[in-house]
């Protein structure tokens, strides 16, 4: 849950990707244990966030069952998740003036941790640092991550004048906390990537269910 220690943080899911290695379509609208893999998300985060919003392309229509406010990419050709990433800063600017910082995750990340607001949270506090990414076993996933909202114009020049792409080359300019989470008895960062990802998500989706909430 939100405590008045940790800033109030905006959550967006990031959507935006063209999922080509699923044939196409939406991921996160997949099924997986009965539900699909955006209620989980939604599900995981909503305590966490003041506040989700979905960043995703096309027709926002095929969202609205989920009641989230729909934030396109305001840079063309699908430039990657920093582009979403930048829609949602500058989006909290115009909405939630008061926030200071969003917490970015994939929108196929079913399992992903209760406590990962707090955690990133007290990493960037404890260490200085500017932004803040999560991570399990020894691999970095920077998509899910703290941002400063204050940081949305150098962002923007990155992507739009140096045509930057890879969020781990944005990261590496700022102080960066990292925080790392155990992958046993599963990995709260798994992402459903392929089709055959999701027989694997069912499986995991079973062990979830018998973890402690």
């Amino acid at each position: 849950m939100v405590t008045t220690r940790i800033p109030r943080t905006q959550g967006v899911l990031l959507a935006g990707g063209l999922a080509r290695r699923m044939g196409g379509g939406d991921k996160p609208m997949r099924t997986i244990g009965g539900r699909t893999i955006l209620d989980r998300v939604i599900a995981r985060l909503t305590p966490q966030c003041d506040g989700l919003i979905l960043n995703a392309n096309g027709d926002p229509a095929r969202f609205a069952a989920f009641g989230l406010t729909v934030v396109p990419d305001n840079i063309p050709d699908f430039p990657g998740p920093l582009a979403g990433i930048l829609a949602a800063l500058e989006w909290t600017v115009a909405n939630r003036p008061e926030v200071e910082w969003v917490l970015s995750a994939a929108g196929d990340c079913p399992f992903l941790p209760r406590d990962l607001v707090a955690r990133l949270h007290e990493a960037r506090e404890r260490e200085s640092a500017q932004l803040a990414v999560a991570a399990s076993g020894d691999q970095s996933h920077p998509v899910i991550g703290l941002w400063r909202v204050n940081l949305r114009d150098q962002l923007r020049h990155a992507l739009v004048v140096e045509d930057l792409r890879k969020i781990d080359r944005w990261t590496a300019r700022y102080p960066l906390a990292t925080v790392t989470w155990p992958t046993e008895p599963l990995d709260p960062f798994f992402n459903a990537n392929t089709v055959e990802d999701i027989a694997e998500a069912e499986r995991l989706a079973a062990l979830d269910e018998k973890r402690p909430a």
